[in-house]
């Protein structure tokens, strides 16, 4: 079974102003990328929950983030031409391009909604298969590589329809 690339991302919180902090995503054949993303001077929008639920500071984007360019460029020459599955489309499609325009980049790959890949049983079984996913995830941390690996796993057991039973 092929399963598609799919990403995430994490941000400095909701809604206007906000802008992407991490990506992270599993391409087709498994492998993993992640890099955090140094602000943009104009990118000041901070929401402190946000910091909570992923664990990431401004401080250490400043310290540790890649520029836009470098991390647009990343993803572009990783997943040019194929179509990736995000989970979050209305979210993460705004950041992405946020992310792209800071860079004076276009995606070379097309962003889909994972719902738009999911039968109708699917779509009713996956918020299940998902949770059961991370329940057992050996990931501590909401992540946006560690986020995507949950996601791929869910699909993938959705796919073979499988859902384990609790013991």
């Amino acid at each position: 079974m092929t399963l598609p690339a799919i990403l995430d991302l994490e941000a400095s919180g909701f809604g206007r102003g906000s802008y992407p902090i991490e990506v992270g995503f599993v391409d087709a054949g498994g492998g993993l990328f992640c890099s955090l993303i140094q602000p943009e001077p104009e990118w000041q929008h901070w929401d402190a929950s946000a910091e909570a639920l992923h664990g990431i500071s401004r401080a250490t984007l400043l310290r540790h983030g890649k520029p836009p360019a470098w991390v647009a460029q990343q993803i572009n020459q990783r997943l040019g031409g194929q179509t990736v599955v995000s989970d979050a489309w209305g979210y993460d499609y705004p950041w992405l391009a946020r992310l792209f325009d800071a860079a004076d980049l276009l995606p070379q790959f097309k962003l889909v909604d994972l719902r738009s890949l999911l039968s109708e049983d699917e779509a009713l079984r996956w918020h299940a298969v998902l949770s059961q996913v991370r329940a057992e995830s050996p990931h501590s941390r909401h992540r946006a590589s560690s986020d995507a690996q949950d996601l791929r796993q869910a699909l993938q057991r959705l796919r073979q329809n499988v859902l384990t039973q609790p013991d």
